[in-house]
């Protein structure tokens, strides 16, 4: 039997365990070996191997260790509740993102309170240093295994599994638990860990099914590792975009509308700054805007896919003659209509078309989350539409903007090609083409090896380039993106009319750069705390009048800000000169005037920035100059 590792390729006698091949290796990679990578697959260290693969010994140090040390950690959880509280029924525990989580059925309900209890026997568990055993039954015998146990939702799970499929079970002390693993060799393993929070949840993740108590945890190697994290997490709770909004008074939500902003005058203005410089630099680049209707039949939808492929996650509206109809959960369908209402030239292409309606999608309750996400939002959209031999080019010239948009806010970024996902449309040659485009622009933007690849995860019609930003906590957000598209201008029969008067199909690629407007406002309000760059604050400058006597003064100045093109409140109230500069600070404004008789007397004035940095006895033509050089070069 044939493994191959990383460097080579070695023979092992069929039935050998991961172990014996890591110790075969070095007994040191034996020692610090968590689990292996079979054909991409994880398994336990003492799994047999049958037949020729490829081999990774997964150690401490990879990302892979994480989910599984994450894994281990729940089942530690479960453990110990069924310890404290034995009538308990187990539904199931996975890693997440950052931690781990377990769903219970609880006889008597718990809070959070509770939650120190199952920390203490999850301690005793860890300390007695448990021997994580893996074992293969039959259906039949995890079904009865389960019964006697007392847990129906694992017996659910079970019966889902083919008649004549093994089941995995893993023993740790007196607790059996069900489950796919791989798992660390030993409960003991576990170093640094916390219990977070509890939550409700339905079983199986449907509002029709029972609920559920979820209990949330994360782990870590080190308490010092651990320490970090909720540092980090307490800095983002102080970011938290809802928080700052509602004190900035730049947005808020109402339980009358769930997902759906209501923007104040100051948050809409910084929202129409944002719209302004992206309609400045479309036009520079070549790009024609458009509005569509909100609502249209589901006839277009059918055309388009997303009747098949989207339905349940748009609103569909029946009208006055009984015809179904749908609120536009993206606009690409608007764009196709655009590109067909004319007879179109290669002499057009690329034709863009990009446009800022509303889009709304039927998401769940208990999926909504600020800005992040929305039940109605703007797409900074945009659907190119070129020949096959403009793609790579049209792309590039895409990126281009992408980096020109996020350098301005000073946001680094990666990119990810995601690939054809499981219910595509299309014929797999068409698919192969187009994501060999991708990745031949990919590996002359970025070199080979330089971007990521998420196997599966582009749309339904296409492939796609994701561009993910990491603010200044380190936290990854899923910015904008550019998609491919050879299935909708086949199935709308787009043409065009070439150079020898051939009809050819153009190429769509959807494409936006912010994402929307609202999450893009959500990741920027946490990345800078609220402290936004001058060209967008809702309030630029605000003039403060240090007594009644420099009022009229402060109101001058005030005006000609405003007409000089800057956007400024006054304050001019009997509050101290102290609490006023206070309050300023708190909205974090980027320049006080703050003006008293002195500056009255001289015709000069004084600027606070928001960094503390004072500037006195200033013409007013020199401080409207620091001002416009800070919005004209966008800088953060």
């Amino acid at each position: 039997m044939k493994i191959k590792l990383r460097d080579e390729e070695r023979e092992f006698e069929s039935g050998v365990s991961v172990l014996d091949v890591a110790s075969s290796i070095s007994e040191g990679l034996a020692r610090v070996a968590v689990c292996g990578k079979i054909d991409e697959e994880l398994v336990d260290l003492n799994f047999k191997i049958e037949k020729d693969c490829a081999l990774e010994i997964i150690t401490n140090k990879s990302e892979e260790y994480k989910e599984v040390l994450r894994h281990s950690a729940a089942h530690v959880l479960a453990q110990a509740v069924k310890t404290i509280y034995p009538n308990t029924k187990c539904w199931v525990g996975p890693a997440t993102k950052d931690g781990f989580y377990y769903d219970f059925d609880f006889k008597t309900p718990i809070t959070n309170d509770d939650l120190k209890t199952i920390e203490d026997e999850m301690n005793k568990i860890i300390k007695a240093n448990f021997e994580i055993v893996r074992k293969e039954i039959s259906k039949k015998e995890a079904i009865k295994l389960m019964k006697a146990a007392g847990e129906p939702y694992k017996v659910e799970l079970i019966e889902a599994f083919g008649d004549d499929e093994l089941i995995t079970t893993y023993t740790q002390g007196d607790y059996i638990e069900v489950c796919r693993g791989p798992h660390v060799k030993s409960t003991g393993v576990i170093k640094a860990f916390k219990l977070t929070k509890i939550s409700g949840a339905y079983l199986k993740g449907d509002s029709k099914n029972k609920m559920l108590t979820r209990i949330y945890g994360v782990v870590f190697d080190k308490k010092s590792e651990m320490d970090e994290y909720f540092k980090l997490l307490e800095e983002a709770m102080k970011r938290d975009h809802r928080k700052i909004g509602r004190d900035l008074e730049l947005f808020f939500f109402d339980e009358t509308a769930p997902g759906m902003a209501y923007w104040l005058p100051k948050g809409f203005t910084m929202y129409n700054a944002l719209v302004d410089y992206w309609r400045d630099l479309h036009k520079r680049k070549g790009y024609q805007e458009f509005a569509g209707p909100l609502l249209n039949s589901s006839v277009l939808w059918k055309t388009s896919g997303h009747w098949d492929h989207y339905k349940e996650d748009m609103f569909v509206l029946t009208d006055a003659d009984g015809n179904e109809q749908a609120l536009k959960p993206m606009s690409c369908p608007n764009s196709i209509k655009v590109f067909a209402s004319k007879v179109r030239s290669y002499k057009d292409l690329p034709l863009r078309f990009n446009d800022i309606d509303v889009i709304h999608r039927n998401e769940k309750s208990g999926q909504l989350n600020g800005l992040f996400r929305v039940r109605m939002f703007h797409q900074d959209d945009s659907h190119n539409f070129v020949s096959e031999d403009q793609i790579g080019s049209e792309i590039k010239e895409i990126l281009s903007i992408a980096k020109e948009i996020y350098d301005v806010f000073g946001l680094p970024y990666k990119l990810t090609l995601s690939t054809r996902p499981d219910d595509f449309m299309g014929h797999i040659e068409t698919w192969n083409k187009a994501e060999k485009e991708l990745k031949e622009v990919l590996n002359e933007i970025c070199g080979e090896g330089e971007y990521r690849i998420n196997e599966g995860d582009g749309a339904f019609y296409g492939p796609k380039i994701d561009i993910k930003m990491q603010d200044c906590l380190g936290r990854e957000w899923q910015m904008g993106t550019i998609q491919v598209d050879f299935q909708l201008p086949s199935r709308f029969d787009l043409s065009y009319n070439d150079k020898d008067g051939s009809k050819k199909m153009p190429i769509m690629i959807h494409r936006a750069l912010y994402g929307s407007f609202e999450r893009f406002i959500g990741i920027i309000t946490e990345h800078f705390a609220g402290s936004f760059p001058t060209w967008i604050c809702p309030v630029q400058a605000k003039v403060i009048s240090v007594s009644e006597k420099s009022a009229e003064y402060a109101n001058k100045i005030s005006s000609m800000l405003f007409d000089s093109g800057i956007r400024v409140e006054t304050d001019n109230s009997d509050e101290r000169i102290g609490y006023k500069i206070r309050l300023a600070q708190l909205e974090k404004v980027p320049y006080m005037f703050i003006l008293g008789e002195n500056e009255a007397n001289s015709g000069k004035v004084s600027i606070r920035k928001r960094n503390g940095e004072e500037i006195k006895d200033l013409s007013f033509e020199d401080a409207l100059a620091i001002i416009k050089q800070d919005i004209d070069e966008k800088r953060i």
